[in-house]
């Protein structure tokens, strides 16, 4: 006995479904890019704070010059992921990528919201476009959060 199954396949000439596409990829993307310079940062900084008491241990001339330089180092990149919220960016991005993604699962097997509805891509249009907002709205909030926390001069 068959049933249908079928998961049905949306114009890709849908400027609603091309949205929801190109969005969940900037997302995925960006979340990818917050990510690498996360991580590239922060083992830039272990490394720089394992040498510092690695290199005191050492009478060579000019020491204190290097290890004062790490950490100045350390306190630029910790400065840096501080402005450009990488983390906060990443998970950010990342949740947003994969509530796309839930959309697009959903939309295409014509469950969830959009069982039954008379017209599902308004409904997709719809939801896609809170979720986009919400997260511009919460990046707002970060931003704003960011900039209370640095006071001003």
């Amino acid at each position: 006995m068959a049933t249908n199954l079928a998961i049905s396949t949306p114009d890709p000439t849908d400027p609603i479904y091309q949205r929801l596409v190109e969005e969940q990829a900037w997302y995925s993307e960006k979340s990818r890019a917050a990510r690498t310079a996360f991580k590239r940062i922060k083992v830039t900084e272990i490394i720089a704070a394992a040498m510092i008491p690695f290199l005191t241990g050492h009478t060579w001339p000019e020491i204190t010059y290097i290890v004062g330089g790490l950490g100045v180092l350390i306190t630029i990149l910790e400065g840096l992921l501080h402005l450009n919220q990488y983390q906060e960016n990443w998970t950010n991005y990342r949740n947003t990528a994969e509530s796309l993604k839930h959309e697009k699962f959903l939309f295409l097997a014509q469950a969830g919201p959009y069982a039954g509805v008379e017209n599902p891509r308004a409904v997709l249009a719809e939801r896609v476009e809170a979720l986009i907002s919400q997260e511009n709205s919460q990046w707002v909030a970060a931003l704003q959060k960011s900039s209370q926390a640095t006071p001003a001069k």
